[in-house]
C-alpha cells in the first residue's frame, strides 16, 4: 500500500474494512452492490491527487498566500490550489456521498468522509474551497424550489461555481441573533440585502466563474433574535434566462483576513449593497434561516472534527519521520554506548509519539464511526434509522470539540518533538500548528459545542435517552472484548462510565435546582471527559480486534513482528490501544473529579475580580 508524509494509509483500511466491516452497509437500499474495491480505488486516488499535487501545493500557497488588490477589490488564489481543485472536482469527489439520482457516486458518507480526511491531512487551506458548497447544496435540497435546485446544484457541485456561509458580522459571531444585515422586500418577491459580513471563508476568489452566498438576515419589520432570522440566496453575478451572467451583484470583498494560519485560504470580509444594488432570493419560509442552518450543522461540525484529525494525523507522521531520522545522546538502554541515536530510542520521545499515536488512531476511529452511523440513519429504517440519528446527535458535539482540542494538542507534541527546528519554518509542524488553531474556533466554539452535548443533548433529553444509547453500546463493546483484551482495561473503562453516571446526574440535580450557572461553568469539563471515554472505547474495540489478528497476548512482544509489516502493524496498534487506555485514559478521572467538585469560583468570580488590565 503506498505511503505519504500525511496519513496512514493503512490505518485508514483498517478502521473502515477491519474494525468497522463497512461492507456490510450493502444490506441497505441505495447502498446495495458497494464493494470494497470500489472503495479502495476511490481512497487511493484521493491519496495519489493529495500525494502528487495537493500536499507540495499546501507548501507553496502558505508562503505565497492569497492576494488582495484594494484598487479592484479582486482576490487571487494560490495556482498550486487551483490545479489541486480542478483535479479534485473532476474525479467527482465533492458528490461521491450524493445519490446516482441527484448526479452523485451512491458512495457510503464513510468513504466521502475517509477520502476527505486524505486531502485534508495534505492541505487544511485546500478543504475550505469545496466543503461549503456541499453545504450549500443540501440546503438547496431540502428547502430550495424546484428552480433553485435547477439552476444552482450542478453549478455547485460540479465546481464550476463556488459557494459560501455568510452568518458572522463584526458585531455578531457566535450570537448569530445580534446580525444587522437587513433584507428589504421587493415588489416582484425579491429582496434587497445590505450589510456586512466577516470571517467569510472562500468568500472571494479567481477559482470560480461565479460564487453563490447564502447569507443570514433579518427582513425589516420582523422580530429580533434568531427567531427573525431569513436565509438569502445571492450569487456574485446573477444569472440571466440563457445562462450568462448579468453584472456584479453589488458584492464585494472588502478585504482578506490576515491569519495565523490558512494562508492558503481566503477569509474575507463581504459587503453586501454598499451602492443598493444587492437583491437576493429567499431559500425556503421566512424567519426559518437558523431552524434550516441545523439541518447541515451535523454535516459542518463532523467536518471540522475531520480537520482536527487529519492535522493531527500529519503532525503525528511528521513527527515520526523526524525523530527516527535526527541523532542526539547516547543509547539510554545501553550505558556503554557513546554514539548518537536517532531521538526515537529515547524514552520521552517514545512517550510523545504513543501519545500522538494514540490519539489519531482514537479520532479516526470514533469519527469514522460516526461517519458510519450518518449512513445508517438515512438508509436504514425503523428504530434502527432513530438510533443511529440519535446517536449521531449525542456524538458530534463531543467529535467536534474533542477533535479539534486533540488535533492542537498532538500538533503541538509534533513541535515538542522537533526541539527548536519545530520552531521554524523549515519544517511543516510550524505552518500545521499555525493552521490548525482556528479548529476549536469553528462551526461554534467548542464551549458552544459543550453546552449543547450537556443542555440539549443530556438534560433537555427526556429520559436522558441519547446518553443511554451511547452507554449501551459501550457496555455492549466492553461484554465483546472480554475474551480477547486484558480484564484491567475493560474494568477502567467500566469504572469510568459509572463515574459518568454520577457526573450526570450531579448535573441534572444542579438543573433540578437552577444552577445553570453552575452548569455552564462545568460543561467544557465534562465534554472532556466524555471525549476522553468515548476514545477509551474506541481503543478497547481497537485492541480486541488487532488482538484476534495477531492470536496473541498483546501484552508480549510478537515474535517477528518487526521484520512483518502487517504484524509489525497489528502490534503497533495494540501499543498504541494500550497506552491510551493504560497511561492516557487514567487522565479522565480528574475531570469528573472536577465536575463533581461544583467549585464555585467561577460562579462567584466577575468581571471587577479580574485585575491586570
Amino acid at each position: 500500500m503506498a505511503s505519504n508524509p500525511f496519513i496512514d494509509m493503512r490505518d485508514v483500511h483498517f478502521v473502515l474494512f477491519e474494525l468497522f466491516d463497512m461492507e456490510t452497509l450493502g444490506r441497505f437500499p441505495g447502498l446495495e452492490g458497494i464493494s470494497r474495491a470500489e472503495c479502495e480505488e476511490a481512497l487511493g486516488l484521493a491519496g495519489r491527487i493529495s500525494n502528487d499535487i495537493l500536499y507540495d501545493a499546501n507548501r507553496e500557497a502558505d508562503r505565497a498566500g492569497v492576494v488582495y488588490d484594494p484598487s479592484t477589490k479582486e482576490v487571487r488564489i494560490p495556482e498550486g490550489m487551483k490545479k489541486a481543485l480542478s483535479a479534485y472536482y473532476d474525479a467527482g469527489f465533492l458528490r461521491m456521498a450524493d445519490s446516482h439520482e441527484e448526479g452523485g457516486m451512491g458512495m457510503p458518507e464513510a468513504i466521502a468522509f475517509a477520502c476527505n480526511e486524505i486531502f485534508t491531512a495534505a492541505s487544511l487551506s485546500f478543504f475550505t474551497y469545496p466543503i461549503l458548497g456541499h453545504g450549500n447544496a443540501t440546503l438547496l435540497r431540502n428547502f430550495g424550489t424546484d428552480e433553485q435546485r435547477a439552476l444552482y446544484l450542478d453549478n455547485i457541485l460540479s465546481g464550476r461555481w463556488g459557494g459560501t456561509m455568510c452568518l458572522t458580522e463584526p458585531g455578531a459571531g457566535s450570537d448569530v441573533g445580534a446580525l444587522r444585515t437587513k433584507a428589504t422586500r421587493l415588489p416582484d418577491g425579491s429582496f434587497r440585502i445590505s450589510g456586512q459580513k466577516t470571517f467569510i471563508s472562500s468568500g472571494d476568489g479567481d477559482l470560480y466563474e461565479n460564487i453563490i452566498h447564502f447569507v443570514l438576515a433579518r427582513i425589516e419589520g420582523d422580530p429580533a433574535g434568531t427567531r427573525g432570522i431569513s436565509l438569502f440566496i445571492v450569487p456574485k453575478y446573477p444569472v440571466l434566462s440563457d445562462g450568462s451572467f448579468a453584472p456584479l451583484n453589488d458584492v464585494v470583498c472588502t478585504g482578506i483576513e490576515h491569519k495565523m494560519g490558512l494562508h492558503g485560504s481566503a477569509t474575507c470580509s463581504m459587503s453586501f449593497g454598499e451602492n443598493g444594488g444587492c437583491i437576493g432570493h429567499l431559500l425556503g419560509k421566512e424567519r426559518e434561516g437558523m431552524r434550516m442552518m441545523f439541518h447541515m450543522i451535523n454535516e459542518a461540525r463532523l467536518a471540522v472534527a475531520r480537520q482536527g484529525l487529519a492535522v493531527g494525523s500529519s503532525a503525528y507522521l511528521h513527527a515520526l519521520a523526524y525523530a527516527r531520522e535526527r541523532l542526539q545522546g547516547s543509547d539510554p538502554a545501553d550505558a556503554s554506548s557513546k554514539e548518537q541515536v536517532p531521538i526515537i530510542r529515547h524514552p520521552d520521545v517514545r512517550r510523545m509519539l504513543l501519545r500522538m499515536r494514540s490519539y489519531v488512531e482514537g479520532m479516526r476511529m470514533l469519527a469514522y464511526y460516526t461517519a458510519l452511523a450518518i449512513d445508517t440513519a438515512r438508509h436504514a429504517t425503523g428504530s434502527e434509522a432513530a438510533e443511529a440519528g440519535s446517536l449521531v446527535d449525542f456524538l458530534i458535539p463531543i467529535c467536534k470539540a474533542g477533535c479539534t482540542d486533540t488535533g492542537v494538542l498532538v500538533t503541538s507534541e509534533a513541535v515538542q518533538v522537533h526541539g527548536g527546528y519545530g520552531f521554524c519554518a523549515d519544517y511543516p509542524v510550524e505552518q500545521l500548528y499555525r493552521d490548525v488553531r482556528i479548529t476549536p474556533i469553528w462551526e461554534g466554539t467548542n464551549g458552544i459545542q459543550s453546552l449543547d452535548l450537556v443542555m440539549r443533548k443530556m438534560l433537555l433529553d427526556p429520559g436522558q435517552r441519547m446518553y443511554g444509547l451511547w452507554r449501551e453500546r459501550v457496555f455492549r463493546t466492553m461484554e465483546e472484548s472480554r475474551s480477547r483484551v486484558q480484564p484491567r482495561y475493560i474494568a477502567l473503562l467500566e469504572r469510568a462510565v459509572h463515574a459518568l453516571d454520577e457526573a450526570v446526574a450531579a448535573m441534572k440535580a444542579r438543573y433540578e435546582s437552577r444552577d445553570l450557572m453552575q452548569i455552564y461553568a462545568d460543561a467544557t469539563m465534562l465534554q472532556q471527559a466524555f471525549f476522553m471515554a468515548s476514545l477509551a472505547w474506541m481503543h478497547l474495540w481497537g485492541l480486541a480486534g488487532v488482538t484476534q489478528k495477531l492470536g496473541a497476548d498483546t501484552d508480549a512482544t510478537i515474535s517477528g513482528a518487526e521484520d512483518d509489516a502487517e504484524k509489525s502493524f497489528y502490534y503497533g496498534r495494540a501499543l498504541a490501544s494500550r497506552f491510551y487506555l493504560g497511561a492516557e485514559f487514567p487522565l479522565f478521572f480528574g475531570k469528573i473529579e472536577s465536575v463533581l467538585a461544583g467549585e464555585r469560583v467561577v460562579v462567584d468570580s466577575g468581571p471587577a475580580f479580574f485585575s491586570g488590565a
